[in-house]
């Protein structure tokens, strides 16, 4: 968990994640931190470190290779107060707020039409769950499946 006003800085300095990782090629370390009855909903790595979303929360894995360690950071949905996203052309920033008031900024770059399109669903799935809203079922479905076709319909995350 995230204890203190430092280690939440040391994260938003250094995770940059460039790519999108399949959830079967998660590294088998990783998958001892996803409980059963949890799913994975998007896995992103950089050259050194890997974060998962899962249903319940989001689970950063920081390399320090200075040092030979690696720091865990998990960061449960009930804690966070506030999510924010800015697009630029290749690149975006998810900020998360947290309950005890620090931001945690997660960047995505070098991003492609579907990588942004599963950015804005994450986000859609992130802010509902957040503030405790209904989960449309779509919504959920197509980050399970990785499903980043573009949506032409633009009432598809309404209420049933």
């Amino acid at each position: 968990m995230l204890s203190s006003k430092k280690d939440i800085l040391d994260i938003s300095r250094n995770v940059s994640f460039s790519k999108v990782l399949n959830k079967k090629d998660l590294p088998g370390y990783i998958k001892h931190y996803v409980l059963d009855d949890e799913n994975v909903l998007v896995a992103y790595k950089t050259s050194r470190d890997h974060a998962i979303f899962t249903d319940n929360k989001i689970v950063i894995f920081d390399t320090i290779k200075k040092i030979n360690r690696k720091e865990i950071y998990t960061l449960s949905y009930n804690n966070i107060i506030a999510i924010s996203i800015t697009f630029d052309v290749i690149d975006a920033e998810l900020d998360l707020y947290l309950e005890c008031g620090q931001p945690v900024k997660l960047k995505f770059i070098d991003l492609e039409a579907e990588d942004k399109i599963r950015l804005r669903l994450l986000y859609t799935f992130l802010s509902r769950r957040i503030s405790n809203e209904k989960i449309p079922k779509d919504l959920y479905i197509r980050l399970i499946k990785d499903d980043v076709r573009f949506m032409t319909n633009p009432k598809a995350f309404e209420e049933e």
